[in-house]
């Protein structure tokens, strides 16, 4: 059994949650760099071309690159044969997201009610996923997720029916409604199957691959850029603002009576409070 003090922890996310709000990770700026170098709309390559100088400027400055940066979402994959010490795991993490708020002059936007409202002063508290897996490490990773994109989402249950085309016609229409609401440029995360909260789970999932990698499943594979290229042909009143770099889709087993889907809006590409940035905490 491998001792882990939960003080590590609250030092990793402190430096996680500044690392994700100030710099890009390499895939996603060059995302955004192949997507201005074929854009063809005059206002689209303006945008792209604010944000590519904004996200230099937030790398050498070490600033924030958006000023909504987000309510923090901490995953954690920890090992089966991994025992925290030295005090309570939540109240570890949340301490590395009060610091890192704190220290990195980060916007602090989560109120202390969902009704009644108030400021709790320090974006705490984070939302916490955990997931035990084998091994003796623990995987962190931290996304900043501002509201702009995480207001667009949506969730639908289907009946085994709704078949295929369902699952499609609800995609494209998720994006239609949310509109440029989300700041594009943006990554669309599908999750499907599962529970009402797991699918909606997988979604966030989702957004965490890296760009430059598809589903391991030869038909889902196809399915994303399939639905990635009918998503850029969605019309809005302004054609010019539509720019959707990339579908990621995540599956899990369902049951045969239920089918849950979730679509999750982000500006990702935008904004560095939707990038995930890990860290594994070695021996």
């Amino acid at each position: 059994m491998r001792e882990i003090e939960v003080s590590r922890l609250t030092e990793v996310i402190e430096k996680l949650c500044i690392e994700a709000n100030e710099h890009l990770p390499e895939d996603v700026k060059d995302a955004i760099k192949t997507c201005r170098a074929c854009e063809d709309g005059e206002i689209a390559k303006g945008v792209l071309d604010n944000i590519i100088e904004n996200f230099d400027i937030a790398d050498s400055e070490n600033v924030p690159i958006c000023q909504d940066t987000g309510m923090a979402c901490v995953f954690l994959e920890i090992g089966q044969d991994v025992h925290f010490t030295g005090g309570d795991l939540n109240d570890a993490i949340n301490e590395g997201v009060r610091r890192g708020y704190d220290k990195g002059y980060l916007r602090k936007s989560v109120v202390k009610d969902p009704v009644r409202r108030g400021n709790t002063g320090d974006n705490t508290p984070a939302m916490i996923y955990t997931e035990i897996v084998p091994g003796d490490q623990v995987k962190v990773t931290v996304g900043p997720k501002g509201f702009g994109s995480e207001n667009m989402s949506q969730i639908r249950m289907f009946k085994p029916s709704a078949g295929l085309q369902g699952i499609k016609d609800f995609i494209l229409e998720a994006v239609e409604t949310a509109g440029p609401n989300p700041c594009p440029p943006m990554v669309v995360g599908v999750g499907i199957g599962g529970t009402f909260d797991k699918c909606a789970l997988l979604a966030k999932k989702a957004l965490m691959r890296p760009l430059n990698t598809e589903n391991p499943d030869p038909y889902y594979a196809d399915l994303e850029k399939e639905m990635l290229e009918r998503m850029q042909h969605v019309s809005f009143i302004d054609e010019d603002t539509m720019i959707i770099i990339e579908a990621s889709l995540e599956t899990e087993f369902d049951w045969l009576e239920a089918y849950g889907y979730e679509i999750t809006k982000v500006k990702k590409y935008k904004t560095n409070q939707h990038v995930f940035v890990q860290r594994v905490l070695e021996k």
